[in-house]
């Protein structure tokens, strides 16, 4: 009897299929182990997963601008204070909505409270400090003193 070659067809490499598959087992392993289905995503509890907003701080010419993203946020969840040439941002994201009779796959929705503090560029006058709050981005005005609009704000560069 004659010895059968087998033959292959060649083509491209493609790595991620490979990963595909080692992902799809490590799942299969994960489901059996705790009983339950999971998905990549879904291995961190989501209430941890609040993060601290983006901020843009910039100099105007008599005042110190603050804008901070805070989506999803209600005017009442947030706090901001300003003390030793600092702005500190807090809030608290809140989930409170009640379900009853649903059967979730995913819910991404994320909560838990924040606090972010940043160094003022300026001295300014904090007493006269004016803050909006409009389609979830939070404006903070902080006029400058009478000093700090003398001032330039020039870097020696070494």
């Amino acid at each position: 009897m004659a010895k059968q070659e087998m033959k292959k067809e060649v083509g491209p490499w493609r790595p991620m299929s490979d990963l595909t598959a080692w992902q799809k087992d490590a799942e299969r392993m994960m489901e059996d182990f705790l009983g339950r289905k999971l998905s990549w995503g879904s291995w961190w509890p989501r209430a941890m997963d609040v993060r601290a907003p983006a901020i843009d701080l910039y100099e105007e010419k008599d005042e110190v601008v603050a804008k901070a993203e805070l989506p999803g946020m209600e005017k009442k969840d947030i706090e901001v204070n300003i003390s030793d040439h600092h702005l500190t941002i807090k809030g608290e994201k809140r989930k409170e909505e009640e379900t009853k009779d649903k059967s979730y796959y995913r819910s991404e929705r994320a909560y838990g409270s924040f606090s972010r503090s940043i160094e003022l560029p300026a001295e300014v006058e904090i007493d006269k400090a004016k803050a909006s709050f409009t389609n979830g981005v939070l404006e903070i005005r902080l006029p400058k003193t009478e000093e700090a609009k003398k001032k330039p704000t020039q870097v020696r560069i070494d």
